[in-house]
């Protein structure tokens, strides 16, 4: 096994053509050094210029060719999480609303964004946290398009975006922590809420006004982007793939 490839293999592994691979290098886009004026390229150098195309992701070996193919991956594993959570938080915060990364189960691929007092209270109760994870599977399984809200089990407003990878919607993004109006809901209602949910009714009631007030703009913007963010991570997503695809050719030229 030698330890350069050839511009032909570097071909077959980044599956694009010659002369892009040469443009590349003359350019000092590409490591690769001329001998007897034919280009060689390091293994070693190829694979850490491939991590740097996405943020030093590892080199990440699997035995089935088709395992890096979309339907095949875990939701974690096609997102690159730090680059994810930074534009989530952001979008966030412009939104004025809670955002949310998870997988079709419910389970949360990213932490909360701008997540509302209330919203934190709830989590510290897995019984009552369950219910919104309850609400996410059934928001995974409407077979509407486009963004709409409905009401969680606090009664807060929430909405999904959809993240499709390739053929198969991977994820979804919730935006949520929205209170409608009118709000808080009165003593009675909360204490039904309380019990429904196995969680103590004062904790309810003093985080009951600590929610994201949106006003008929605002919501109709949330509604907006929650699908256009989606479709960044969906964006990023595919590229991440593709990326890993690469670095496993790499992995298996290396093994030859």
């Amino acid at each position: 096994m030698t330890d350069f490839l050839t511009a032909k293999q570097l071909q077959d592994i980044l599956r694009v053509d010659r002369t892009t691979i040469y443009r590349m290098a003359d350019s000092g886009r590409l490591p690769g050094i001329k001998i007897g004026g034919q280009w060689r390229f390091s293994r070693q150098q190829i694979e850490l210029w491939l991590q740097g195309q996405s943020g030093a992701l590892p080199l990440v070996p699997a035995p089935d060719p088709d395992s890096l193919a979309p339907e095949h991956l875990d939701a974690r594993q096609i997102f690159p999480l730090e680059c994810v959570q930074l534009i989530q938080d952001g979008f966030a915060d412009l939104l004025g609303a809670m955002l949310l990364l998870v997988d079709l189960e419910g389970n949360a691929i990213t932490r909360p964004s701008h997540a509302c007092g209330l919203h934190k209270a709830v989590a510290a109760y897995p019984e009552a946290y369950q219910h919104c994870v309850s609400q996410w599977v059934r928001m995974a399984q409407d077979p509407a398009l486009t963004p709409k809200f409905q009401a969680n089990a606090l009664g807060l407003l929430c909405a999904r975006g959809l993240v499709r990878v390739g053929s198969e919607i991977k994820a979804m993004l919730i935006v949520g922590d929205i209170a409608p109006e009118p709000w808080p809901p009165g003593r009675a209602e909360l204490e039904a809420t309380a019990a429904r949910m196995g969680m103590p009714f004062d904790i309810l009631v003093n985080h009951a006004g600590e929610v994201h007030h949106l006003d008929q703009e605002g919501g109709e913007r949330a509604l907006r982007h929650a699908q256009r963010v989606a479709d960044i991570f969906a964006h990023i997503a595919a590229e991440r793939t593709t990326l890993l695809g690469r670095l496993q050719r790499i992995a298996e030229i290396t093994q030859v």
